[in-house]
């Protein structure tokens, strides 16, 4: 991988699939606390075979444990596809034991572990797979060129990756049954009217536009944007009184953070707040 500042943490990821840029580059200069993590296959429109899905899950992982990174952008090489589907060639080949066995989709819990928020910056086809790697980012910003949806229908089988649950999350039952069920692709704008992406922007302004965002998030406390993160994440799994409980507990435990002081000391005094991340 590329990165323009060193870091001690490993960067093991296979660089024929992945890269990444720490601090990323940004119109003005690096962004600081904000790492780009770009698919590098745009000679088939991004699309994820096994070891492109594990080095990714690689460079995320090393980012996570990287204490100066606190946001990461995902994002496809080239201009026509954040990540267009499944690798088909390779997925035709696999056998039902085959897939059980090696647990080659297990990679998928791995992305969604990450702990540091990650946004994704979708520029043409995020279809199928592409859609679910979108999907398991926290935020996603998209370009007006961009596409969303699970075709896997029209080729004999099914979201397995989890389009079926990530996008009745995001979309609710009616709308997600029917881009299932028919595979229909839809633009940016009708998959934010939807609640699927977090803004639409310009298709030039992709990139800049979620280095942004991810600048604003790293500028926060890190302690407390772990722990927000985490529960905005459980709410869609958790019934609503144990997410509340969650919700609790989780602020309660900030206050034994040195950022709660710093940050309410801060408040007070009419300054800005110097975050610890402790």
């Amino acid at each position: 991988m590329t990165q323009t500042a060193p870091t001690e943490t490993p960067q093991p990821a296979d660089r024929r699939y992945v890269s990444t840029t720490f601090p990323a580059p940004g119109p003005a200069g690096p962004v600081d606390g904000v790492a780009l993590v770009t698919i590098e296959r745009p000679d088939v429109l991004n699309a994820l075979n096994f070891d492109l899905l594990d080095a990714l899950a690689d460079a995320l992982a090393a980012l996570d444990a990287d204490p100066a990174c606190r946001a990461i952008v995902i994002t496809g090489s080239g201009t026509r596809a954040f990540a267009a589907g499944a690798d088909i060639r390779e997925l035709a080949a696999q056998s039902p034991i085959g897939l059980l066995v090696e647990d080659r989709f297990g990679v998928w819990e791995r992305i969604a572990a990450t702990r540091k928020p990650v946004i994704a910056a979708v520029r043409g086809h995020a279809l199928g797979g592409g859609c679910e790697l979108a999907m398991s980012c926290d935020l996603i910003v998209a370009g007006d060129d961009a596409w969303f949806g699970q075709p896997e229908i029209n080729l004999g089988v099914m979201p397995g990756a989890g389009g079926t649950q990530r996008l009745t999350r995001a979309i609710g039952r009616a709308r997600a049954m029917e881009l299932i069920l028919t595979g229909r692709s839809i633009r940016a704008t009708e998959a934010e009217a939807m609640g699927l992406v977090s803004r639409v922007v310009p298709a030039e302004e992709t990139l800049d536009a979620a280095l942004e965002l991810g600048r604003t998030i790293a500028a926060k406390a890190p302690v407390a944007v772990l722990a927000a993160k985490e529960a905005v994440r459980l709410a869609e799994e958790l019934p609503l009184s144990a997410g509340l409980r969650h919700e609790r507990r989780a602020f309660f435990a900030l206050f034994a953070s040195a950022d709660q002081t710093e940050g309410m000391a801060a408040f007070v005094e009419k300054r800005a707040p110097e975050w610890k991340g402790r």
